[in-house]
């Protein structure tokens, strides 16, 4: 990859026009080299954060084919910069790019911790476990910074209400605290991401996560504490990572983990276009190859938005990835489950104090 050429710490290297906007900003050639003579620089590559005040903070997922009811997203975009992240379509909801902008203006709803509160003391609300986060990681680098992620688990904790988390970052570590006082209810399940074992792969793929030994560390403590972990192998991406599903496998449970998830990957939207400009940059001799091997699951598309295959594919490809998944289950996770968490006990707790009467 040629360091002169692309952009620093950034998954994608290009802002695509949104999608519902007329107008579109483009870098000419001609700027760029009169930035480069002047000695200026033509993008200072800093991440925004930009507060938002949203109505409400949970969200109902239609989806059929997702394994969760309810999400919650304290941060829109994310600085992680996944060059895959299927998130980075809903940037444009916001009036910004599913590209850079997705990684440089990230949204902040500081409003969160009080909005989720308001939720459960709702007479009407039905305990049901929500998932921090269904778009966006609940533990990007911002969270350092604005802690919304704790103080809604400590909501979470007050109300005795179930909640799950999805993350690929070791800040999780911060609230230990918190999370093993949710787990002595079964009130918590962690879901850690990790789709590599190679720091090169992962440094390309998600350029500001935690490193691959800080998550196996992660997966570990969180385990020794007693706080139920499953891995997500997500995504698979066919000659990237699809060779390392049994090595993944076994480091996650011999860390404590008590399971596995996977996608293949999908290439919706804006993140087609994306992901082939950052191939072609960082992998130019195998980008062709990696690219007709994820049409090829998709129905001979990068784009596939089919119900009950978009995240396991189709195709000889595919199968050999699912068909290696369920191996794995079968050889590491014989005899682990992950348990199911504890939604009856959120009623008592509807004023947040045990009601005796």
């Amino acid at each position: 990859m040629d360091s002169k050429s692309t952009i620093k710490g950034r998954g994608a290297q290009l802002n695509v026009p949104n999608k519902f906007f007329e107008l579109s900003h483009d870098m000419r050639d001609d700027f760029l080299e009169f930035c480069h003579k002047e000695g200026e620089e033509s993008d200072k590559n800093k991440t925004l954060y930009l507060e938002v005040f949203p109505k409400t903070i949970v969200n109902k997922v239609e989806s059929p084919d997702i394994g969760m009811a309810y999400s919650m997203n304290a941060y829109q975009g994310c600085e992680h910069g996944c060059i895959y992240c299927y998130a980075r379509n809903s940037h444009e909801f916001w009036g910004y790019s599913a590209g850079l902008d997705f990684e440089r203006r990230i949204m902040v709803k500081k409003d969160a911790p009080k909005l989720l509160e308001a939720l459960l003391k709702k007479k009407s609300w039905q305990a049901h476990p929500i998932v921090m986060s269904g778009n966006t990681d609940c533990y990007q680098p911002a969270e350092k910074q604005f802690e919304i992620t704790r103080q809604c688990l400590e909501v979470f904790l007050k109300y005795k209400h179930p909640v799950a988390i999805i993350t690929k970052n070791a800040l999780i570590l911060r609230d230990l605290d918190v999370l093993k006082e949710l787990s002595k209810d079964n009130l918590i399940g962690v879901n850690v991401s990790i789709t590599s074992l190679s720091e090169e792969t992962r440094r390309v793929l998600e350029p500001r996560t935690a490193t691959i030994k800080r998550r196996l560390e992660t997966v570990k403590t969180l385990s020794d504490n007693g706080i139920p972990v499953n891995v997500m192998l997500a995504p698979i991406i066919p000659s990237i990572n699809s060779h390392e599903i049994l090595p993944l496998a076994k480091a996650a449970s011999e860390n404590g983990a008590l399971g596995i998830a996977h996608t293949i990957v999908r290439l919706n939207g804006a993140i087609g276009e994306i992901f082939s400009d950052w191939i072609h940059k960082t992998m130019p001799d195998r980008a062709e190859k990696v690219l007709h091997q994820i049409e090829s699951c998709h129905g001979g598309t990068l784009n596939d938005s089919r119900y009950g295959t978009r995240m396991c594919g189709e195709g000889k490809i595919a199968e050999q990835i699912n068909n290696l998944v369920k191996l794995a289950r079968q050889k590491y996770f014989k005899d682990k489950v992950m348990p199911k968490l504890n939604t009856p006990l959120h009623e008592q707790f509807k004023d947040g104090q045990l009601k005796l009467f």
